[in-house]
């Protein structure tokens, strides 16, 4: 706030003083009975066009571009700079015998070709970044998409209202910088203002989750100051700020899980993950399972493993709210996790 203050006083003031000259110039030219209004009518117009405009060209600016490199890898950033500094050392070169050539083409051409040649070393370099940097720079993710390596790790509104992301966490497997981008914490914010109670309670669960993460987890946390980008949704413009990062989102949403694998940004799905690490049941294989229900089949009863898999037991509608013994007989896999079929056990 007291910088873009500043920013528009000083504003105001460069572009005043700059209105009141041009007025005294055009006195000059037209005549001196128009220097009263002509100075007074561009010294205000000056001031006005500053005090409103100053921020959005100095202060909010600077921060737009502060968040665009923070978002770019290491490597690139650096491999962007130095392809512009040799570029602009080839057109120094190039530009020596250039500007002998007389007139305008002796002052336009050298210009003319040191930003070409700038802007084709930095893309040149940036394109071939982790050659360039290879061995000198440790792993910022720029291979993208390597969970067990050292990435930018982006989590979505379900993945942390979810929770579970916490406890992955501090298994080890996931190592790099969790970032969580501002509009993603607008969002939640958002949820948890809302009028609805389930809503509410969710976005309290989820903002619960994010203090858990900072002061229990050993993983570095950022949160990315970055609004939305030519309208997008915040779930487009998290694969947008996935792809940038050379990062993966986390998440358990299905949808933005299959629109960001699409676009080739790669994915942990929460719910995938916790499916594929349950136990695998065989079938013959006994276990002692509660049933807690009737099925929908006659004579069904249904149960859980404390992994929360459904157990359908044959018959088991008369042992409700008893604990048994049973055979599995056969392992249904769904996309939303596993059912085991099983009978109870004889004898």
């Amino acid at each position: 706030m007291v910088a873009e203050i500043v920013a528009r006083l000083v504003g105001g003031a460069i572009l005043a003083t700059g209105g009141w000259r041009l007025g005294e110039y055009i006195s000059e030219v037209w005549g001196p009975e128009l220097y009263v209004p002509w100075v007074l009518g561009l010294t205000a117009l000056g001031l006005a066009i500053g005090l409103a405009a100053a921020p959005y060209l100095s202060v909010r600016l600077a921060r737009n571009l502060v968040s665009q490199i923070e978002s770019v890898p290491t490597s690139r950033l650096l491999s962007t700079i130095l392809g512009g500094v040799l570029g602009l050392l080839v057109a120094l070169l190039l530009s020596i015998p250039l500007s002998r050539i007389p007139g305008w083409l002796g002052l336009g051409l050298p210009v003319a070709l040191s930003v070409l040649l700038a802007y084709i070393g930095a893309y040149l370099l940036s394109r071939g970044e982790r050659d360039v940097f290879a061995g000198v720079l440790p792993d910022d993710g720029a291979g993208g998409g390597g969970k067990g390596g050292t990435d930018n790790i982006l989590l979505d509104t379900s993945a942390i209202i979810d929770g579970r992301i916490a406890d992955i966490t501090q298994t080890g497997f996931l190592r790099g910088t969790i970032v969580i981008p501002s509009f993603i914490l607008d969002e939640l914010r958002h949820i948890a203002d809302s009028s609805d109670s389930l809503r509410r309670a969710r976005g309290r669960r989820g903002l619960e989750m994010l203090n858990k993460l900072r002061q229990e987890t050993e993983i570095p946390i950022r949160v990315l100051d970055i609004s939305y980008h030519n309208g997008l949704e915040v779930d487009s413009r998290l694969v947008e700020v996935a792809k940038e990062m050379n990062g993966f989102i986390v998440t358990t949403d299905y949808n933005l899980n299959r629109v960001a694998q699409i676009q080739g940004v790669p994915v942990l799905n929460v719910n995938e993950l916790s499916n594929a690490l349950k136990p695998v049941v065989l079938p013959g294989e006994g276990m002692t399972v509660r049933v807690i229900q009737e099925g929908k089949e006659p004579g069904q009863g249904v149960g859980f493993l404390d992994d929360g898999t459904m157990v359908v037991v044959e018959g088991g509608s008369r042992f409700v709210n008893r604990d048994m013994d049973v055979l599995v007989t056969r392992m249904l896999q769904t996309a939303t996790g596993s059912i085991v079929f099983a009978q109870p056990k004889r004898g």
